[in-house]
């Protein structure tokens, strides 16, 4: 039972903890946080892209296929809200990058 209660749990993705982004010396590495920050911006541009187009997709739809246009209306509906929200987080990294690049500088 004591083995039981020590086991290390492996998990999928190992996410890196507060504070392991300082090198050895104690120092955070800055242009690696904006350069993480300004990828981050881009996957989240390409997603409200991606899901901007989703919708405007499902809009063409609705209005081909009258039959199951309320269905078509939905999904257009969630992919607006997702691309909203892909758009915030694309403008909060953008801000993210912008800290870390001003912090680095300093």
């Amino acid at each position: 039972m004591a083995d039981e209660e020590k086991k290390h749990h492996h998990h999928l993705f190992h996410r890196h903890k507060d504070g392991e982004e300082e090198t050895s010396t104690g120092e955070v590495d800055y242009e690696k946080k904006e350069k993480h920050h300004k990828h981050l911006e881009q996957l989240g541009g390409l997603g409200a892209i991606a899901t901007g187009a989703y919708a405007i997709h499902e809009k063409h739809k609705a209005k081909k296929d009258p039959e199951n246009a309320h269905g078509h209306k939905v999904k257009e509906e969630v992919a607006a809200v997702a691309a909203l929200g892909a758009a915030g987080f694309t403008f909060h990294e953008h801000h993210q990058k912008k800290d870390a690049k001003k912090l680095g500088q300093s």
